[in-house]
């Protein structure tokens, strides 16, 4: 079924994003700048939300088969990189946060996995590079030039975004355009004008002036409302969703759920970090949402999926070791001489490879 799983779901999201993406030259119909949305009998969702289940299930799964003593085959490492790198392909030209987001996700995952430090350094080094040149190529680039560039429809406002971000230059209070930048400035009201218990659950002021209170700017409400400690508070459960899933893995005796989880939790808690540090003005607007609260449509639904994937591996351990305990257990009678026949009959059976089908990656459900 696992094997089945990605090899479906991949080629409907690559379909998915380029329809989406071709509408959006041909029709001209797009949300906010940009192409990211489609309807399917009333429903609107992204398919980039469905690309990066898939992405992580299928890296996952490369991962574990790949697998040997001198950790991850170079092949691994090759079809890994063609299927990011198309996918992502497709997901940069609308959402070039997500697409970065996805890249590092797998990245870790590889790193995770096993695959050659060599290899993983000289990518790294190429992907700095790249995006120091395609950084300095937007700020040096007038907004004209840019405009006409084929797939460029969104350097722009990529640019804007760099460029504000890192503009310094203190501007007086009286000369503050705040309707220029709403969005950033009213988040960073927000986070000011709390304090250490914040001005309580409802109570919060900027809401109804960002556009986007309940979803990318979500953290600076919670922090207006709930203040410092429910800031803490929120990272804290991040925190110890990694930690949970970390233990959770450490527990499989199978690569594949293991690394599976261990690519679900990185890219949860990667997102959060990207929205959290966007609310308190610490990056530039990525449009991240933040996972498990913020609201939404397709990235609450994956989400959601997300956490079933975490609480079936996690499920799955609860049983091996309850098995582990019960082999241990008739193990001890045997070894003592307490058991009858039944009792040998079923230490045969534990020392065998019960085996077979726990340390198969392939037949994991």
């Amino acid at each position: 079924m696992v094997s089945v799983f990605p090899v479906f779901l991949l080629p409907i999201s690559i379909g998915l994003l380029a329809f989406v993406m071709l509408m959006g030259f041909i029709t001209g119909d797009r949300v906010n700048g940009a192409a990211r949305w489609m309807t399917f009998m009333g429903i609107q969702f992204q398919p980039s939300e469905i690309a990066k289940m898939a992405v992580v299930i299928v890296t996952a799964f490369i991962l574990s088969k790949g697998q040997d003593e001198d950790g991850a085959s170079p092949k691994a490492f090759k079809r890994i990189m063609i299927i990011t790198c198309i996918v992502c392909g497709l997901i940069l030209p609308e959402n070039y946060s997500t697409g970065m987001l996805l890249f590092g996700t797998v990245y870790l995952m590889m790193f995770i996995g096993r695959v050659s430090a060599r290899k993983l350094l000289i990518l790294g080094g190429g992907i700095v590079a790249f995006v120091t040149v395609f950084v300095a190529f937007l700020l040096a680039t007038p907004d004209k030039t840019l405009e006409n560039i084929p797939m460029g429809h969104r350097f722009t406002t990529v640019k804007s975004r760099i460029a504000d971000f890192t503009n310094k230059e203190e501007v007086p209070a009286a000369k503050f355009d705040i309707d220029g930048d709403g969005q950033v400035a009213h988040a960073r009201i927000a986070v000011a004008t709390s304090n250490v218990v914040g001005k309580g659950p409802g109570n919060s002021v900027q809401r109804d002036f960002l556009s986007q209170a309940f979803s990318d700017f979500i953290f600076a409400i919670i922090i207006e409302e709930l203040g410092l400690v429910g800031g803490v508070i929120v990272v804290f459960l991040y925190i110890c969703l990694l930690i949970r899933v970390g233990r959770i893995a450490k527990k499989c005796d199978r690569t594949f759920p293991a690394f599976l989880i261990i690519g679900i939790a990185l890219l949860l808690v990667s997102q959060a970090v990207f929205n959290m540090m966007v609310a308190v003005g610490l990056a530039p607007v990525t449009g991240q949402p933040l996972p498990l609260i913020s609201k939404g449509g397709t990235s609450t639904l994956i989400n959601c999926a997300y956490i079933g994937m975490i609480l079936s591996v996690s499920r799955y351990t609860a049983k091996l070791e309850e098995q582990r305990a019960h082999d241990a257990q008739i193990t001890m009678q045997v070894e003592t001489g307490n058991g009858n026949e039944s009792t040998y009959s079923e230490a045969q059976s534990a020392a065998e490879p019960t085996a077979k089908m726990l340390n198969s990656d392939a037949e994991f459900e």
